[in-house]
């Protein structure tokens, strides 16, 4: 391991040094000829394996790990396993992060987890993902309905995919240990990507995850049109956003629109 390099804070860096985590992640990878692509490789210790089974495309923020991670992969570069992009991810994501079919395979750093979730599972290219993030962050994308946690995220990501957690891993398994548990998501998707407009209606049924699911979307649709969609629905006035299954907000939604 390079150990002149330190995580830097603002990149939120803590960087996975158990290797029985790592085989893990490997092993769990979907069976396909898909590119990989890796956001924040780091010390480039999952890209040293993702290498052996596929063609890699890294994005590293951090230009002093982009020089390292030149270095250390330099044969892979050579010839052509890897190929390491330098900058901002989110820059170079318009549409598509790739112009061909490809999996997210990434330790993601805690602060970008989940926005760069949500921007796979909106790209058409991006077939699948396995990440390793925040627990929290994963329980609430494979949460059920009727659990605690089960919001706008596990309705958009139950939408496109099917998410499950493969494992939960501690915080010694990482460099510097981050203060929370994090956890590997998987996400195999089984459609390219929702509407916008049914996610901007999400995120106002769960804006106050409290209040019942009428009053959080009647700041959106008028009084009459709300009560003949619950009632063609079946839907109780007094139903919490975490207690409709993502098949209703789908019916809910055709009936709003």
């Amino acid at each position: 391991m390079h150990k002149a390099h330190v995580a830097k804070k603002q990149f939120g860096q803590n960087f996975l040094k158990d290797e029985s985590v790592l085989h893990k992640i490997i092993q769990s990878m979907p069976k396909n000829s898909h590119k990989i692509a890796e956001i924040g490789p780091g010390l480039g210790d999952l890209t040293r394996f993702l290498v052996e089974v596929k063609s890699v495309t890294a994005f590293e923020v951090d230009t002093d790990l982009c020089k390292y991670l030149n270095d250390r992969f330099h044969d892979a570069i050579t010839t052509g396993r890897l190929t390491l992009r330098c900058g901002d991810v989110l820059d170079a994501w318009k549409m598509q992060l790739l112009d061909e079919p490809y999996d997210l395979v990434a330790n993601l750093p805690y602060y970008i987890a989940t926005n760069i979730i949500l921007k796979a599972l909106a790209d058409p290219m991006c077939r699948h993902l396995l990440v390793m993030v925040q627990r929290e962050v994963a329980e609430k994308f494979a949460a059920e309905a009727g659990e605690s946690n089960f919001g706008a995220l596990s309705v958009i990501a139950q939408s496109v995919a099917q998410p499950s957690i493969v494992t939960i891993v501690p915080p010694e398994a990482f460099d510097p240990p981050p203060k929370v548990d994090s956890a590997v998501l998987l996400l195999l998707k089984t459609a390219d990507r929702n509407d916008e407009a049914f996610e901007a209606m999400l995120r106002a049924a769960f804006t106050q995850p409290r209040k019942t699911l009428h009053k959080n979307l009647s700041t959106r649709y008028g009084k009459p049109l709300l009560e003949a969609a619950f009632a063609q629905l079946g839907l109780e006035p007094s139903i919490r956003p975490h207690q409709v299954g993502t098949p209703d907000y789908h019916r809910l939604y055709l009936k709003l629109h």
